[in-house]
This record gives C-alpha cells, structure tokens and sequence, in this order.
C-alpha cells in the first residue's frame, strides 16, 4: 500500500509532454509499454535529423556526409555502453562491445547460432534456460539443441514464482555449457537473481546470457554486476526506433564468435576462395545499417539521462505497486503473478473471472484504454502456470495514477457487461 506521498508523486505524469502521441491524443491510456514504449519527441526530431543533414550510407565514404553517419554510430554504441557499464578500468565506455541489430530476438539468434561454436556444444551438453522465458529465447535453444544433441533443461518457478537457489544448483550442473536466462519476465513482471544464476553459470565452465529486453528499459543495469558475459536488447522498449537492437558481449567472446551474417561491411578482405572478417563489432553488422536509428537511439538515451534510470526505476515501482494493489480489490479479477506490487518490473498479469482475455482488451479499447491479450510470446511459462492466455497490463515512467484508475474503471465495465 502507498503512502499519500507516494500517491502524490505519480498523481499526475509531467512526461507525457514529451511524448507526442500521449501529448495529441490525451484521451488514450497506454499500458502495454511492455510491448513497445511510446517515442519522445527528441527520438522523433533525432531522426528526422538525421536524414536531413548527414544522409549517407555509414563507413562507405569519406565524404563529410558519410563520416558524420559513421560518428553516429559510434557515439550511439559509447552511449549505450555506458548505460549498461559496459566500461574499462578508468571509466571509458567500450562501444566496441556493443552490436547492432534489427531487435533483441535478432540478437539472441545471433547468440544461438554462433555461441555453440565456441563452446563446442554437443550431444549430452545441456543449455539452460527458465521455463518463463520469451519464445525468442526459447525456439533458438530448441533449435540448436535438436542440431548438436545438447538437452534443453529448464530452470522452474516456485509458489512464489522464484528461481530458487536449489533449482539453480540442481539445474545447473558440469554439463551445462550455456545458460540463457531472462533477467525479467515479460509476463509476471518478476526480476530474476541474474548474478546467483550467473554465478553458478560460471563455476560450472557455463557462459551466461541475459535477456534484457524487459530489464534494460527500467531498471538501472551494470553487466559487471550482473556477471554474464552475453546482454541482449531492443531500442523500441526503452522509447527509441523500432528496428534497432542490442548485442552486448565481453571482448574476448565476442572476438571468438564467428559471424551470423555475412556480405558487406562485415568483412576486411574478400578473395574468390575465402574472407577475412572485419573486427568486432562490425564482423556482425552485414550490409547497411540502420545510422539514422542510432541517431535516434542516442537521443532516446540523452533523453532518459535527463531523467536518470533511478529515479525512472523508483516512479515505475510506485506505478506497478498502486496497479497491483488496485487489481488485487477488484474480486472478479486474478492477478497471474505476485500479490506484492514492488516486485513487478513494469507487467502484470490477470484475468477477469470468466471472461476471455481478448473480450477484456477489446471492451477496454471503447474506452481508450490499451492492454495486451494473448500468451505473451511465452505459452511454456502459461503452461506452466495453468492458464492459456491473460491481459497484461504494463507501465512505463509516464504513465500515472489516472492511468491506472481508468483501466480499473474499465475492468469493472467490463465485468458489467457480462454480469449486468
């Protein structure tokens, strides 16, 4: 339960300004930020600016234009190292670590079809993931598993839906040689222990890689504190472009990977029986990028410094709490998840008691209140859990307790119409 201070500070949402879409269309309540984040003008103007004064193709050129895309980059990459503490001795941001990609399931593919290879994963090796993992996080392990003969072992919740340190250490075991976790889930909203699990990953000779995708977005994150050696997320869930993602990896793994994909750019010579690949991270950046994403991407950054990963951690905390509690008064509503509201990251799940999650969502759309239906991208986790889909509600920094109150108004409409 919040103190009146607390209420007092998400009361009212001072971002929502900033946020064109929010700012033109005050009627519409967003809650599905889990899916993707609204843009803040400075994304947008970022990359319209980008096409109008440096428009060129990146690394290409030595044109003014085309070193001016290529800064672009490059300056993104520091910015986003220095975010995650991806950083050297003195405090120097290491953009050489990070990757560029299309999304974090790129990334995650890109981990699973070259991280075998270094490992020399084969038949009685074991991958580890958690069974509440996003599909992008499951499906290459599946994949690579039925190729090598290595076994999928999943990493199974509790009562209070934790990964235990017992299931830890009973799971990962001297055959583990990766273990791919999430670090939150997309659909209980609950932080996984990344450093125990990364611990162990280790002790056992295992690498360690984090989904970040519903992590990085709200919670201030250091990969020397988690311990893994793999990160992988998306730019459109923290309120940059669609289309851009992120591969962040230790110098020494991302050298010994091979590419995932290969043509232009990617390479340092080229005869007509062989190549030379280019260094990291370029080895892993085939053909153009997208210069004008990471312009916009930096922004997003900038952006957010403005605001500082604390302080946005610290407001969604008191949004999620305040969500949860009010869902947890409503008796025809369960919550799939926690009752406690400070240990969801952004999501909750629930159910309106007999009532499809899709006829809940549609009914809320006549009142302009956006949530998502479905299986989440994690139907294993909703086997597991006993159901077959659920809404999802989900907050961002710029949401606020009208927000919140209005999906509750909604919930209790909907109840309405199916139970007079």
């Amino acid at each position: 339960m919040l103190t009146p201070e607390q209420l007092a500070a998400i009361q009212a949402s001072p971002f929502k300004a900033d946020f064109p879409l929010l700012a033109k269309n005050p009627e519409i309540v967003f809650l599905d930020s889990a899916a993707t984040a609204q843009r803040p003008e400075a994304v947008l103007a970022a990359e319209r600016t980008f096409y109008e004064t440096m428009n060129a193709n990146p690394l290409r050129g030595l044109y003014r234009l085309s070193v001016e895309a290529t800064s672009a980059i490059e300056d993104a990459r520091a910015h986003i190292a220095k975010l995650i503490g991806a950083v050297d001795a003195a405090g120097k941001p290491q953009g050489s670590q990070i990757v560029f990609t299309r999304n974090a399931s790129e990334s995650l593919n890109l981990v699973a079809h070259t991280l075998p290879q270094v490992v020399n994963l084969g038949p009685g090796d074991e991958v580890v993931i958690s069974i509440m993992e996003h599909h992008s996080n499951i499906i290459p392990w599946q994949q690579v598993c039925a190729a090598t003969g290595a076994n999928l072992v999943y990493l199974r919740l509790d009562d209070n839906y934790t990964i235990t340190q017992d299931e830890i250490e009973a799971k990962i075991g001297p055959k583990a040689k990766i273990v791919s976790v999430t670090h939150v889930s997309n659909v209980l909203g609950v932080e996984n222990d990344i450093p125990a699990i990364a611990k162990r990953a280790h002790e056992m000779g295992a690498r360690m890689v984090v989904d970040g995708a519903q992590s990085v977005p709200h919670l201030a994150v250091d990969v020397k504190e988690l311990g893994c050696d793999l990160l992988a997320f998306s730019a459109h869930k923290m309120g940059g472009p669609m289309g851009i993602g992120v591969l962040w990896g230790t110098s020494e793994l991302l050298d010994a990977m091979p590419p995932f994909l290969t043509g232009g750019e990617m390479i340092d010579s080229v005869t007509e029986t062989g190549a030379v690949w280019a260094p990291v991270p370029q080895k892993f950046e085939a053909g153009t990028q997208d210069a004008a994403g990471s312009y916009a991407f930096d922004a997003c950054l900038t952006y957010l410094d403005g605001l500082g990963m604390e302080a946005i951690e610290e407001r969604e905390r008191l949004l999620a709490t305040y969500l949860t509690d009010e869902l947890a008064k409503l008796d025809f509503v369960e919550i799939i998840g926690p009752r406690e509201g400070e240990r969801h990251i952004g999501a909750v799940a629930f159910n309106v008691r007999d009532v499809h999650p899709h006829d809940v969502a549609s009914i809320l759309d006549m009142s302009n209140v956006c949530i998502r239906a479905g299986h989440h991208c994690a139907q294993p986790l909703l086997a597991y859990l006993g159901v077959s889909s659920t809404c999802r509600a989900s907050v961002a920094f710029y949401n606020d307790k009208q927000d919140i109150d209005a999906l509750v108004e909604g919930l209790t409409g909907v109840w309405q119409v199916f139970n007079g």
